[in-house]
C-alpha cells in the first residue's frame, strides 16, 4: 500500500491555483469567465531584456552556473540593492534562486527546526504557512484588522514573540491586502526585532516597484541596527513581468547566504542561466524605464476601486501597491446566497465563480477567511464586466 508522508498530508494546495484550475476547467466547457486570481502582470518583457536572453542564447550560456548565480549576476543584485535601497550587501552575500518562492524557502531551510516558530502577520501570502509546515515549524499569526489597512503594530508583534520564536516573515507591499508598511510604522517593528538578537526577520520585497504613492523602503534600510538579522527577498517577477522566467534572490548576512546556497546546491543547483543574463540587464536598468507597468495598474485600481464600492456587501479600501483589492465580505458569511450556505470567503468565492462567472481567491489560505482577494492584473474591459457581473448577481441573489 502506498502511503503519502506526514509532511505532505499537513500541506494543502495553493487556493490561489484551485481557483485558476477551476476556472481554466470551466472556460475549456464554452463557460465565459473571467479569472481575476492569479498575481501575474500581463504585460510582455520589455524588449531591452529579451534582447539580453536572446544575446545569452547567442553567447552559449548554456551550462550551469554557480548555484548562488553568476558573479556578474550577484553584482546586479548589489548594485540594484544600493541605488534603490540605500543597502550595502556584497555579492557573496547574494543567492540567486528559481524565484522568490525558493529564496523564502531556502532561508526557512536554513533556520527552522521541528518546533520552532515563525510570526506571520495576517493577512499572508498563501504558501508562507504551508513553507513553515515543510520546515517542520509552527506559525503563528498576529492579525490585522480592516481598519488599520491590515498592519500590524509594533506591540502585537512584541506579544507573540516566545522563546520558540525563530523567525518573523512578513511582506512589504503585502500580497494581498495591496498595504505597506510606512518607514515610522517599519521602524517601529525593527526596534522590536533588535531586542530578539536570535529572531531573523524575513522581508519579502517582491512588490517593491508597485508602490502607488511614495518610494518603498526597507525595514533594514530605516532601522540598519537590525542587518544581522535580516535576508531581504525580492525577485524579477512582478516589476518586470518576468514570472515565467522564475528568478529570485536573497540578500543575507553572509552566514546565511552560505546557508542558503548548501541547501539550493542539494536542491536545484543553478537558475536558468538564459534567464539570470537577462536579469541583469533588467536591474542595470533605470526602474522609471518600467514605470509604465505601474502608471496602468494604478488607472486599473481606481476604476475597480470606484466600481467595487458600489456592490452589495463589500467593504473595501484603497490599496497603495501591489495589485490586488481585498475587500471585507462579511456580510455575506453565514448567510444562505440562493440556496448556498456560506460559512467563509471561500464559499464566497466559489459562488461567484459558478454564478457570476468570475474567478477570485478566497481570504481562507491567506489568514483571512472574511475577505477575498481580486486581482486586477487585467484588462480594463475585463475588469468593468468582471465587477457589473458581481453587482448584477449579489443584487438579484436571495440572501437568508
Amino acid at each position: 500500500m502506498r502511503k503519502i508522508s506526514d509532511r505532505l498530508n499537513r500541506l494543502n494546495y495553493s487556493q490561489t491555483f484551485v481557483m485558476s484550475n477551476k476556472a481554466r476547467e470551466m472556460k475549456t466547457k464554452g463557460i465565459d469567465v473571467i479569472s481575476l486570481t492569479l498575481g501575474e502582470p500581463d504585460f510582455d518583457v520589455p524588449d531591452n531584456i529579451k534582447e539580453a536572453a536572446k544575446k545569452a542564447i547567442d553567447e552559449n550560456y548554456s551550462h550551469y552556473s554557480p548555484v548562488p548565480g553568476f558573479l556578474e549576476l550577484r553584482e546586479a543584485v548589489s548594485y540594484k540593492l544600493k541605488r534603490d535601497n540605500n543597502l550595502d550587501y556584497k555579492p557573496t552575500q547574494i543567492c540567486v534562486s528559481n524565484g522568490a518562492k525558493q529564496s523564502i524557502i531556502n532561508i526557512l531551510l536554513a533556520l527552522i527546526n521541528d518546533g520552532d516558530e515563525v510570526i506571520l502577520p495576517v493577512p499572508y501570502w498563501v504558501s508562507y504557512d504551508e513553507m513553515v509546515k515543510m520546515t517542520g515549524g509552527v506559525s503563528v499569526l498576529v492579525r490585522s484588522s480592516y481598519e488599520n489597512e491590515f498592519k500590524i503594530t509594533a506591540r502585537q508583534l512584541e506579544k507573540a514573540i516566545t522563546p520558540k520564536t525563530k523567525v518573523i516573515l512578513f511582506s512589504s507591499p503585502c500580497n494581498p491586502s495591496g498595504s505597506y508598511y510606512t518607514a515610522e510604522e517599519l521602524k517601529d517593528l525593527a526596534r522590536v526585532i533588535e531586542k530578539y538578537p536570535d529572531i531573523t526577520v524575513i522581508s519579502d520585497e517582491i512588490y517593491e516597484y508597485i508602490n502607488y504613492e511614495a518610494r518603498h523602503v526597507s525595514i533594514v534600510e530605516v532601522y540598519p541596527k537590525i542587518y544581522p538579522q535580516a535576508a531581504v527577498v525580492n525577485g524579477m517577477s512582478k516589476g518586470y513581468a518576468m514570472t515565467g522566467w522564475r528568478i529570485g534572490y536573497s540578500a543575507c548576512p553572509e552566514w546565511l547566504a552560505e546557508a542558503c546556497e548548501k541547501i539550493q546546491g542539494q536542491i536545484t543547483s543553478g537558475a536558468n542561466t538564459i534567464a539570470q543574463r537577462a536579469s541583469m540587464a533588467a536591474l542595470k536598468t533605470d526602474p522609471k524605464k518600467y514605470r509604465y507597468m505601474v502608471e496602468n495598474f494604478k488607472k486599473r485600481r481606481d476604476i475597480v476601486f470606484d466600481l467595487m464600492k458600489g456592490i452589495k456587501g463589500f467593504k473595501v479600501s484603497l490599496p497603495k501597491s501591489a495589485f490586488y483589492l481585498f475587500p471585507d465580505v462579511s456580510f455575506y458569511i453565514d448567510k444562505t446566497i440562493n440556496g448556498m450556505f456560506i460559512k467563509d470567503s471561500d464559499d464566497f468565492s466559489m459562488f461567484l465563480l459558478e454564478n457570476a462567472h468570475v474567478a477570485s481567491v478566497g481570504g481562507v489560505s491567506f489568514g483571512s477567511p472574511e475577505c477575498v482577494r481580486f486581482s486586477y492584473a487585467a484588462s480594463e474591459k475585463e475588469l468593468k464586466e468582471a465587477m457589473k457581473r458581481i453587482k448584477i448577481c449579489l443584487e438579484g441573489a436571495s440572501i437568508a
